[in-house]
């Protein structure tokens, strides 16, 4: 058992924990609430993204769940939603039986082709346009450790 007192945080990085929770939630909830006005959550979105960005329209179950950063068992439900709205379908690994693909149907690439605009006009809005070039690079060169640190974790 550790007794060691903790290290509390400084003001600074109080104040600097607490503006990024609430900067995460509230960009998250907000853009989430603007893809609902086409039946998609932000989840739905991200899966459509890498599909829509991947060879063949297609991935591997395994490997969208690392990409979206969901458990197999969370994606699998996604993806069985996104199923019962024509968004996505499975296929059966040819050389994998035991390995499926989540695969983008055409009404899933019509999706994302008409709201990928008003995604990226929002994403602008209420995120990239409120910050400066050297910002943007001051937040992905001060978030890069975070992520590489977290996934090396998973």
């Amino acid at each position: 058992m550790n007794t060691e007192e903790p290290r509390w945080l400084s003001p600074l990085e109080q104040r600097a924990w607490r503006t990024h929770l609430a900067a995460h939630k509230l960009l998250e909830h907000r853009l989430d609430r603007e893809l609902q006005a086409f039946g998609l959550s932000l989840n739905d979105y991200e899966i459509l993204v890498n599909l829509s960005e991947s060879p063949g329209h297609r991935m591997r179950m395994s490997d969208l769940a690392d990409a979206t950063i969901q458990s197999r068992s969370r994606l699998s439900h996604q993806i069985s939603r996104m199923e019962a709205a024509d968004l996505v379908s499975r296929e059966t690994c040819p050389d994998d039986r035991r390995g499926t693909f989540a695969v983008l149907t055409e009404h899933g690439w019509q999706t994302i082709q008409k709201v990928a605009p008003h995604h990226v006009t929002n994403v602008r809005e209420h995120f990239i346009d409120l910050l400066t070039d050297d910002q943007l690079h001051e937040l992905e060169a001060s978030y890069a450790p975070v992520v590489k640190h977290l996934k090396s974790l998973r």
